[in-house]
């Protein structure tokens, strides 16, 4: 089996010079935590696998704000760099790529039009495309929908878009199927419920979509410990775990968490 990835996120507002990394719960309250292209040097020096930047605040001003980042970052950073935020052209991927980033995460603009996941495969390849779905549980029984059993009930979990300002009606599990269908190589999977809570990964969610598709499901949301992440690989087929505030707040470093992992049976790099 392949070696399961450990992924810092860094979310950039980048509404003020250079931009800057924050960290929020369940979409809000958020805190500074550092500078972008410094916090991923550190995390690529700690064993990161790949390194995730998201701009929360997406708007065509800040578009070179994020390609700058990227520059920056890729000239001492060598793990691949994963962009999104406001992506809704193939040109605005190709800025990205040029800039040094390895693939784009769409989310907004994909949900509003999916034929955009195969205009960057079929320019870039499937690898390059990443489906970021930001999903919010619904306990109410709707036909059409995939429900999963939680122990708080059956749910099915709903797609929002805006940074999670907006729900779109759109069923996940569902769309998780469909991009893949359209040419998306990897799923961002964050639950909104479990961000930024320190309750740990949404294992239901997590282990309904990775069952559902077959490439690669990074699992997000709720992480607060290196527990945390081996229960996401025991109990789900995720192939990685990504995680925020335990990294940018130093509460446990990246080699800790693999370290952790291997002595526990699972297959990481080191």
């Amino acid at each position: 089996m392949l070696a399961r990835r450990i992924i810092p996120c860094l979310d950039c507002d980048l509404g003020v010079p250079g931009g800057r990394v924050v960290k929020g719960i369940e979409f809000k309250q958020i805190r500074y935590a550092g500078v972008p292209w410094e916090l991923a040097d550190q995390y690529y020096q700690n064993g990161a696998d790949e390194i995730v930047f998201l701009d929360i605040t997406a708007s065509s001003d800040r578009r070179e704000t994020m390609t700058s980042v990227i520059k920056k970052t890729s000239l001492s950073v060598f793990v691949p760099l994963a962009v999104g935020g406001g992506i809704s052209s193939l040109a605005q991927s190709r800025e990205v790529f040029n800039a040094g980033a390895d693939k784009v995460t769409v989310n907004t603009s994909a949900l509003k039009r999916p034929h955009l996941i195969s205009e960057i495969a079929g320019r870039y390849g499937n690898q390059a495309v990443v489906l970021a779905i930001d999903a919010k549980r619904r306990y109410s029984q709707e036909d059409g929908r995939n429900m999963v059993q939680t122990e708080e009930g059956p749910c099915w979990f709903e797609c929002s878009y805006y940074g999670g300002r907006e729900f779109t009606g759109i069923d996940a599990i569902a769309w998780a199927k469909k991009a893949v269908s359209l040419g998306a190589g990897e799923i961002l999977l964050t639950s909104m419920d479990r961000d930024g809570t320190k309750l740990g990964f949404d294992i239901p969610l997590t282990a309904a979509v990775a069952r559902m598709v077959q490439v690669p499901v990074i699992a997000s949301g709720g992480c607060a410990s290196p527990e945390h992440m081996l229960e996401v690989f025991q109990k789900t087929d995720a192939s990685a775990a990504l995680a925020a505030s335990i990294f940018h707040f130093q509460e446990c470093s990246i080699i800790d968490v693999k370290t952790y992992l291997k002595e526990n049976g699972v297959n990481v790099r080191l």
